[in-house]
């Protein structure tokens, strides 16, 4: 008993040494977005903020005063939205048709779907560039396809999990009183799912809206750039990186992220493991 409370101890400290490893990135990057330009391209990068290298909020009005940013914003959001809203109801269905018609076509299906999480994006970058091109998803409005494409291995994964968890007796009584498959899966198969519909949700809008090599690819970058993209182009005269209204940006982008993440943690913890009772 003595020992495993030694071996627990032990996880508990290399755990958190490790959490403040991934945290330290950020701290140094809030900490440098209130500083000046001459402080953080020094050494004084690492010291916290004071008030001879304080910047106060002018990176922060800087940034939002960047040309392009209230687009920016506006069109990672537009992204985000619709290519989550799509991978959740398709992805859903998909999972529930999947599990309940559970022939060879539908589990060799399923198998591709797993299949598609562990192909590199790289194999298929430059050939999704120039498709993307010639079937004109290469717009804020309609990219959200290729992001449901991208997003279906995870998606139809954790759903069709939690689909072997719902008795399928629900769903035989549904019928019986008159529903269609439509209106079973709406009315009775979807509020069951909401745990791993939050799960699903959170985890790929942290992932869409963090994305930047997609876009990069996909995007018209004439007209249209996301937040990630336009960090980049914080750049002064000669191609000077100015460096306070860029971190200021990031954080812009980072926190929202975040607080969402922390708020819902429980949801994803429990949308995960609900998913996990039956393979």
């Amino acid at each position: 008993m003595k020992r495993e409370t030694t071996v627990n101890k032990i996880i508990s400290v290399f755990f958190t040494v490790l959490s403040l490893a991934w945290i330290y990135p950020m701290v140094m990057i809030l900490l440098n977005s209130f500083k000046q330009e001459t402080a953080i391209t020094t050494t004084s990068a690492f010291e916290f903020v004071t008030p001879e290298n304080t910047a106060g909020l002018a990176n922060y009005i800087s940034a939002l005063e960047r040309q392009g940013f209230a687009a920016a914003f506006g069109y990672s959001l537009v992204i985000t939205i619709t290519s989550v809203v799509l991978i959740l109801v398709c992805c859903s269905m998909c999972a529930w048709y999947v599990v309940r018609v559970n022939n060879r076509i539908c589990k060799a299906f399923y198998y591709l779907f797993v299949f598609s999480m562990v192909v590199p994006f790289q194999m298929l970058m430059f050939t999704l560039s120039n498709m993307a091109t010639v079937l004109g998803f290469n717009t804020p409005f309609n990219i959200c396809f290729i992001y449901l494409g991208f997003g279906a291995g995870l998606a139809v994964f954790m759903f069709a999990g939690f689909v072997k968890t719902i008795p399928l007796e629900i769903e035989e009584a549904a019928t019986i009183d008159g529903c269609n498959p439509i209106q079973t899966f709406f009315h009775v198969v979807l509020p069951i799912m909401k745990p791993t519909y939050i799960s699903v949700g959170i985890l790929e809008t942290m992932w869409v809206w963090n994305d930047y090599l997609l876009p990069y690819l996909v995007l018209d970058r004439t007209k249209y750039k996301t937040i990630p993209i336009l960090i980049q182009y914080f750049r002064g005269g000669y191609g000077r990186v100015e460096m306070g209204p860029m971190l200021a940006c990031i954080m812009m982008v980072i926190i929202p992220i975040v607080v969402l993440y922390l708020i819902c943690q429980r949801y994803i913890i429990n949308g995960v493991v609900s998913g996990a009772v039956k393979g």
